[in-house]
């Protein structure tokens, strides 16, 4: 039987094993190294965990049997940043990276660059904050502003050290002094990314499918998934682990690539990354991590480029929700192969005709497609592109499907060229294009398919939002000719929608069986329901060219009324946030024109009331944006967006990785899946209204 120890010496007993087991940690987690076997650093865990049991008065936040403990909490407590946990913008092209240099050496005229490359590891991101070199907490990235504190959780990974040492040597004297000052009193913030290796990924799902259980989707979803749960045995079940690669606190460091030597010194473990003296040389480091991508033992997605003077980098600033000294140089999409079996040529609202490329199926990204742009005639003469030819197909960005690139090599002869129109291919009106652009428009105000594109934009969800009015009706109504423009829809009676069902079918699957008087009635009075209109969705409504519904929002906040964005003068337009010469020439071009100025008296002769908005002086939801899915109970989603923006916040219709908050309700859509995927903060809709109070 062992002797039992006093409590002097079981003191200095658990000091002594802390300090190894945490020694051994750093060759493992950091160094990849092993100099005891696993199970012999488990026979000291287990130790150190009997000693704390008999004298518990000397247990500590930083010891290593600390990792897992607690009962699952009831929730995660918020927690601010002091300093935002800001985003990265992406870039996907040579091209792309050399206009951001471009960019901000107009900005820095005379400087000379040197750029710091690593890995962009597709994880999830951390905030680590020490108090006296002990870890104290941790918190996800949330909102950028706002996190939650998943401390518990991330103390369940070996590779994030409980408390902070010098393993090695410095950059220099003075940040050794700096950080030893600091880790003796003071407190330290480190960020980095939570993730599972591939390896560990795999026979991780192998076990849940001999369970008989579903099978995590990705990496990144399993480790986003496992820090936010509220049991920390259960992220302790997982084999997660955390890469640094930023430092917040002020060392002395001079460069972002000393960070990540501080990062190792402390016990990290972090990517080296490449210093770069030019783009040619950050280009080079691109293709060569993507030609190891597939072999590196954790997933990636791109590298991140930092301007590594830290001086510079501070001196750019930050543009919207990302600085603009470093930048996300993702990899291709991801791609497949498929056969181009015809061009479709559609004629959009502005006349724009856009070839689609009809595809035989295929899956791209975890997507079935059937089609995909070809964007201009240009591009069709670059690509080399014929009907019938085996083509690379990928999606942009992850979203919009293209064809990337052609494959001559297994042509059979059979090929056809595509012949670009140059007429219209609906009114047959011939196509015009402007010097500098790339896009033939049909110039014709009456071609059918404009008017019919205009008449569904008009009425789609985000302009006037009239439910139950969908295309194959608006057809209808204008082949009876009781439609001539979107002015007419609020003229109309039931008495002219009753008819409409022994109109003669000459083309049947275009039109619909007929109104019932109870459908009649009920489309009227949704139509009429739908006058009063705020002003930034009456903007969007009018499908002025370049004027999306955020260049809509813009117009309402800094003109506030419709009477004023009439008067106004092609430099007016230039003053407002976010629009540039061709965006304010097509505003004022479209004003100018005095159809369109008819139109709009005609739209305030049959009762359509503008309601202008007025931002309130509380604006707590500033530098906020939110997306909205499902059915919400207390309001729509529309009077939801108008409170969030009154509030100072802003509405996107897509999900991005720059989304603070993803707000739902009943039955959401596939924003939710995506949502979680990014990691965007997801919040019900009692928490939503919640922030509006």
């Amino acid at each position: 039987m062992a002797e039992k120890l006093s409590k002097a010496e079981a003191k200095k007993r658990i000091e002594k094993l802390k300090r190894l087991i945490n020694y051994h940690r750093y060759l493992y987690h950091v160094l990849d190294r092993e100099e005891i076997y696993p199970e012999a650093l488990d026979s000291l865990k287990h130790e150190l965990y009997k000693l704390e049991q008999e004298f518990p008065e000397f247990i500590t936040p930083d010891s290593p049997t600390q990792r897992v403990s607690g009962e699952p909490l009831p929730g995660f407590k918020k927690v601010e940043h002091k300093v935002p946990m800001l985003s990265i913008e992406d870039i996907f092209s040579e091209e792309e990276l050399k206009d951001w240099e471009d960019y901000f050496k107009k900005l820095v005229p005379g400087q000379e660059f040197e750029y710091f490359s690593e890995l962009k590891l597709d994880g999830f991101a951390i905030s680590l904050v020490y108090k006296n070199g002990i870890f104290t907490y941790g918190s996800t990235r949330g909102t950028g502003l706002l996190g939650e504190n998943v401390t518990q959780n991330l103390k369940t990974i070996e590779s994030i050290p409980l408390k902070l040492e010098i393993h090695n040597k410095l950059p220099s004297k003075e940040i050794k002094e700096k950080v030893k000052k600091l880790i003796k009193n003071g407190e330290i913030e480190i960020r980095g990314e939570v993730y599972i290796s591939v390896r560990d990924f795999e026979r991780l799902n192998k076990e849940v499918k001999k369970r008989g259980e579903k099978t995590f989707a990705n990496p990144r979803n399993l480790a986003a998934g496992s820090i936010r749960q509220l049991d920390p045995k259960l992220a302790a079940s997982r084999p997660l682990k955390f890469l640094a690669y930023d430092i917040i606190t002020d060392f002395g460091q001079k460069k972002h690539s000393q960070e990540h030597q501080i990062l190792s010194v402390l016990g990290f473990k972090t990517d080296q990354g490449k210093v770069c003296k030019s783009l040619d040389e950050v280009i080079e480091f691109w293709k060569e991590v993507a030609k190891k991508r597939e072999k590196l033992p954790f997933q990636i997605d791109g590298i991140v480029i930092n301007v590594n003077n830290n001086k510079i980098f501070q001196g750019l600033g930050v543009v919207g929700k990302s600085p603009r000294g470093v930048r996300a140089f993702k990899f291709s999409p991801k791609q497949a192969i498929t056969i181009l079996k015809n061009v479709k040529f559609q004629v959009g609202r502005t006349g724009a005709v856009t070839p689609v490329a009809v595809l035989k199926p295929v899956e791209v990204g975890g997507v079935k497609i059937s089609k995909a742009t070809l964007h201009n005639e240009d591009e069709i003469k670059k690509l080399g592109v014929k009907i019938d030819d085996t083509v690379i197909v990928g999606r942009a960005g992850d979203v919009i499907p293209e064809v990337i690139q052609v494959l001559p090599e297994l042509r059979t002869g059979k090929e056809r060229e595509i012949n670009f129109p140059r007429n219209c291919p609906i009114c047959g009106q011939k196509l015009e294009k402007l010097e500098g652009e790339a896009i033939w428009r049909c110039k014709n105000p009456k071609c059918s398919a404009k008017e019919r594109r205009y008449f569904h934009h008009f009425v789609s969800k985000r302009a006037f939002n009239i439910v139950g009015l969908g295309p194959k009706i608006i057809d209808k109504l204008i082949d009876a000719g009781l439609i001539l423009d979107p002015a007419d829809l609020f003229k109309l009676k039931i008495r002219d929608i009753m008819p409409l069902e022994s109109l003669p079918r000459r083309k049947p699957k275009a039109f619909l069986r007929g109104f019932a008087e109870k459908s009649a009635d009920n489309l009227i009075k949704a139509i009429q329901e739908k006058k009063r209109i705020t002003l930034p969705r009456f903007i969007y409504a009018l499908g002025i060219r370049n004027v999306g519904e955020e260049t809509a929002q813009d117009l309402a906040e800094h003109f506030g009324s419709l009477g004023k964005l009439k008067q106004a003068k092609i430099e007016d337009f230039q003053k407002v946030k976010n629009i540039g010469p061709v965006v304010a020439e097509s505003i004022y071009d479209w004003f100018s024109k005095q159809r369109n100025l008819n139109f709009l008296e005609k739209l305030k002769k049959v009762g359509v009331e503008i309601i202008e908005e007025k931002k309130s002086a509380f604006q707590p939801l500033k530098g906020r944006t939110f997306v909205l899915t499902g059915t919400l109970e207390t309001m729509s989603r529309e009077k939801a967006k108008e409170r969030i923006r009154i509030l100072g916040g802003e509405v996107s219709e897509s999900i991005s990785k720059k989304i603070s908050f993803l707000v739902v309700g009943k039955e959401p859509g596939s924003k939710y899946e995506r949502a979680k995927k990014l990691g965007v903060k997801i919040i019900n809709e009692k928490e939503f209204f919640a922030m509006l109070k």
